[in-house]
């Protein structure tokens, strides 16, 4: 009877620490994720401009666990949601927005650093609203979609283009065209189009192979060929939510003008002489 205190005390002891680890696991993540956004600006100063790329993606994947590990262990908190954030403006605003200037938007001087500002004052914004609409919101949300483009998407354009092209650009005329790449979607994140969620996709793994099949051909497409396919993915993403945003517009868009009352074409006489009946 004795002997049963002390193993049960242990027993306790051991499943309170597997909590307390299994709530420390999304922060640590996040931690992480910070990191790979700390270390893209610091490459991105030493113009290895193909190393903060790949921090960034990393930053990118570590969001997505951080995210995926509190959800399945229930182990959100108000703490670690405003942690998210903090770390997200880092990875995901100003480490892009540094590698965009480094790499091709300081020959436009106060032109380059204006443009990189601006985005991440949209990535601020952008977190800024998805939290407020997250805690505050009481109408019901389609969880299907982002409102804005949500902002590892938006550093993923500029990222996989620095990764195809790390050379960088030295030339006003060339650095130009590249403000597209960090303005655009910083317009886009604080716009209100419709951005699929990635986690909202019914892949259907157990009831299609096919799609599995596919799934390992898109992972060795980017593991044979990295460059490319990461950027057709990011722009694929971007292009698609355009598309079916101007699609969605044309649809509401009546084709045909309405035609005028009845009553208010007959003008005249005749007008007078059918009111008069």
């Amino acid at each position: 009877m004795f002997a049963n205190g002390p193993l049960r005390r242990r027993r306790q002891d051991r499943g309170r620490q597997f909590r307390r680890g299994v709530y420390l696991l999304p922060s640590l993540l996040t931690i992480g994720n910070l990191f790979c956004g700390y270390a893209a600006i610091v490459y991105s100063t030493r113009s290895d401009f193909d190393t903060a790329a790949l921090f960034i993606g990393i930053a990118m994947i570590l969001d997505t666990l951080d995210g995926f590990f509190a959800r399945l262990t229930n182990a959100t908190s108000a703490f670690g949601v405003e942690l998210d954030s903090l770390a997200d403006v880092v990875s995901f605003g100003l480490a892009p927005a540094i590698l965009a200037f480094t790499w091709g938007l300081w020959p436009l001087h106060r032109l380059g650093w204006a443009a990189g500002f601006l985005y991440v004052t949209a990535t601020a914004m952008r977190l800024a609203r998805f939290n407020v609409q997250s805690t505050t919101t009481t109408a019901p949300v389609d969880k299907r979609y982002f409102v804005g483009m949500p902002s590892p998407a938006a550093a993923a354009v500029i990222a996989s283009t620095v990764y195809l092209y790390p050379y960088g650009l030295s030339e006003r005329a060339a650095a130009l065209p590249a403000l597209a790449m960090v303005l655009l979607p910083a317009v886009l994140m604080v716009s209100t189009i419709r951005f699929r969620s990635v986690k909202s996709v019914d892949v259907g793994w157990t009831r299609s192979y096919l799609r599995l099949f596919l799934a390992v051909v898109g992972l060795v497409l980017i593991a044979s060929h990295p460059r490319y396919v990461l950027v057709v993915l990011s722009y694929s993403y971007t292009l698609t939510a355009l598309v079916l945003f101007a699609y969605r517009k044309a649809r509401r868009r009546p084709l045909v003008p309405p035609l005028p009352d009845v009553e208010h074409r007959a003008t005249g006489p005749a007008a007078d002489l059918s009111d008069s009946r």
